[in-house]
Parts: C-alpha cells; sequence; structure tokens
C-alpha cells in the first residue's frame, strides 16, 4: 500500500505504548512514528483513546503508523503516578463523564468529589452511576442518593442494578449517539455494567474482597467500545486512589454551591477560615451547608494550589513571600508579648 497516503483513524486501545485504531470499519494494531514520538514533550503530546489520528497503511492495510494527533475538543487527565510530574490521559474527545460508583463498600463521597473535579475539568459533562443497587439496605437508599445529589451539583444522578438491568436504560439513553468514559474505582462495577450495556461480555469481571469492596483491577488498558444504543464508551482501568492534576473551573463546577455562598462574602480573597463577613461561615452556622462538603473543598483547594505552585514560579515566589511575612508577624507578636512582660 502506498506510504504516501494518510487515513483518518480513530485511537480505540492503548496499552504500554501500543495502540489500535479503527479506520475503513476495522480495527488495526498501530504504532506511533519515531519522529512523533522523539518530539513529544510529555505524554499530553502522545495518541490517547478518544483521539482522531493521521496513519499510514501498512503490510497491505493490516498494521497503522500513527502519525499527527488531531485537535481535542475535551481531554480527561489525572495526576501522574509516582514521582511523576507528567499528567496522564486517561480519555479524549468525549462528551460525557460517567463516574461509576458502588452503592456497597465501594461507597465514596471523598472520592466522588475528587473524581467530578476532573470530570468537570475534562471539558465533559459528568454523569454520575450508582451501582449495586440490589446491594445497598433500603433503608439506606434514599440518604446516600441525596448525599451523592449534594456532592455532585449540576451532574446527572442514576442508579442502576446491572445484575437485575434495573435502571440500565437510563443510562442507554443518556449513553446513545455520544462518545463517553468510565471512570471508577476497582470493584465499583464497570465493567458488569459495560457487560450489560454491550449485551454480552466485553469486559472480565472480578470478586470483589467482602471485608472492604475492593476489586482487583480486570481492565487493564484504556479500550473503546462500540454499543447497541449508538454510543461509544471508553473504559479505563480502576483507579483506587485519584489525585487531581487541574482544576481550574472544575473545582469551582464541581463545588458551585460554595461557590455562590463565596460570592457573597465581604472580602473577594476570602479563605472562609474566620474573616469577618464571611458568608461561607454564616451558612455553616445556620446549618445550610455541611462541615464536611466545606472540609472536602477546603482539601482539594489547597491541594490543587500546591501542584500550581510546583508549575508556576511566579506563584511559588509569591507563596514563599507570604510564608515569610507571616513568619515575621509571629516573630513580631512574640516579641510584643515580651517587652510587655519586661523580659
Amino acid at each position: 500500500m502506498d506510504e504516501n497516503i494518510f487515513v483518518s483513524a480513530l485511537v480505540t486501545e492503548e496499552q504500554k505504548g501500543l495502540y489500535k485504531v479503527w479506520t475503513g470499519g476495522l480495527e488495526l494494531p498501530a504504532v506511533v512514528t519515531g519522529k512523533l514520538l522523539g518530539g513529544a514533550e510529555g505524554r499530553l503530546d502522545l495518541p490517547v483513546v478518544g483521539d482522531e489520528v493521521r496513519a499510514v497503511l501498512h503490510d497491505n492495510g493490516e498494521k497503522a503508523v500513527i502519525h499527527a494527533v488531531g485537535p481535542r475538543s475535551s481531554l480527561l487527565l489525572r495526576k501522574g503516578l509516582g514521582g511523576s510530574h507528567d499528567a496522564q490521559p486517561l480519555a479524549a474527545n468525549i462528551a460525557k463523564v460517567f463516574i461509576v460508583m458502588g452503592l456497597d463498600g465501594n461507597y465514596n463521597i471523598a472520592r466522588l468529589e475528587r473524581l467530578l473535579v476532573a470530570a468537570w475539568d475534562s471539558g465533559a459533562a459528568p454523569v454520575v452511576v450508582l451501582t449495586k443497587k440490589d446491594l445497598c439496605p433500603e433503608a439506606e437508599l434514599a440518604g446516600r442518593l441525596a448525599a451523592v445529589e449534594l456532592a455532585a451539583p449540576g451532574a446527572q444522578v442514576l442508579c442502576v442494578s446491572s445484575l437485575s438491568g434495573d435502571g440500565v436504560a437510563q443510562v442507554e439513553a443518556v449513553l446513545a449517539g455520544a462518545r463517553c468514559c468510565f471512570v471508577g474505582s476497582s470493584g465499583a462495577g464497570k465493567s458488569t455494567l459495560l457487560n450489560r450495556l454491550a449485551g454480552h461480555a466485553v469486559a472480565d469481571t472480578g470478586a470483589v474482597r467482602e471485608n472492604d469492596a475492593r476489586g482487583r483491577h480486570t481492565t487493564t488498558a484504556r479500550q473503546l467500545y462500540f454499543l447497541p444504543c449508538g454510543g461509544q464508551v471508553i473504559d479505563t482501568p480502576g483507579i483506587r486512589e485519584f489525585c487531581v492534576e487541574y482544576a481550574g473551573g472544575g473545582l469551582e463546577s464541581s463545588f458551585s454551591d460554595i461557590a455562590a455562598l463565596a460570592a457573597g462574602c465581604r472580602f473577594a480573597d476570602c479563605s472562609h477560615t474566620g474573616e469577618p463577613g464571611c458568608a461561607v461561615a454564616a451558612a455553616l452556622e445556620a446549618g445550610t451547608l455541611a462541615p464536611e462538603r466545606l472540609k472536602s473543598y477546603g482539601k482539594l483547594r489547597r491541594e490543587t494550589e500546591r501542584l500550581e505552585r510546583k508549575s508556576d514560579p511566579k506563584k511559588r515566589m509569591l507563596a514563599n513571600r507570604k510564608l515569610r511575612h507571616f513568619g515575621k508577624m509571629v516573630r513580631d507578636i512574640g516579641e510584643a508579648k515580651r517587652r510587655l512582660r519586661g523580659g
């Protein structure tokens, strides 16, 4: 086949630098060119599942070589693993991020809040899917749903049982005609739900431990599936710990209830930690804002500010200057107290 003829292709699988692409009605193994690999400044310059790429077919059309990655309309990221400072991309060009969480021991509001921040930051719309409805005691279901809806303002919340099929039709309706991504921890039920949506087993499923509802990583590669409902799902490996990489507008969107309150604070840079005229503190006192909600917001805000300081020299300099000023103020207060005591 003529190696100068480029074709458009969709990246459907990625695992350890090897890819699969969909083009001309066929899924083919693919690699990237040495030029693309050598010119990449980081992981974000290389193909991601969901990317539209330009490729050349080789070996009589049985293999593709990726030469370029097209523009992205959205990109879901997490912080790099280990000591890596490079962001880890999970999926590109997605319209919706389905955050899958089990209603058994997998239920974790703090983890949900982190995933929501990343979903909003991706440029896609978050959808929360609560699985294992059949395992949740009836007396606890309403309370857990209410807590999730409070933690996910602006996001659609669905509740399903993948085994019985209850609620699956709602998921199909939201998926229809869209390219989406499934994220969640091991044992959340992503693979079981995906198999139900596909109508047959396309992803391996595994048992979860009874003591903490954690599962083993049955999904080991990022892979895109075409579903009978007309939607596309990018399945990702289970995530036990999720560190937010960027939280520009995502943090404020995920905590839009606190952002709305903060607009009423007396000071624009209010930290909500005791300043006069703080509308957030007033909501806490009135009982209209849960302390746990503000605590989660503060924790994520501090985490993202630390990341920003690491990557932005100017912000790091200003933070160090502020810290030195605070230290001097503490020392001056101590010295004034000693003089008053006659020391």
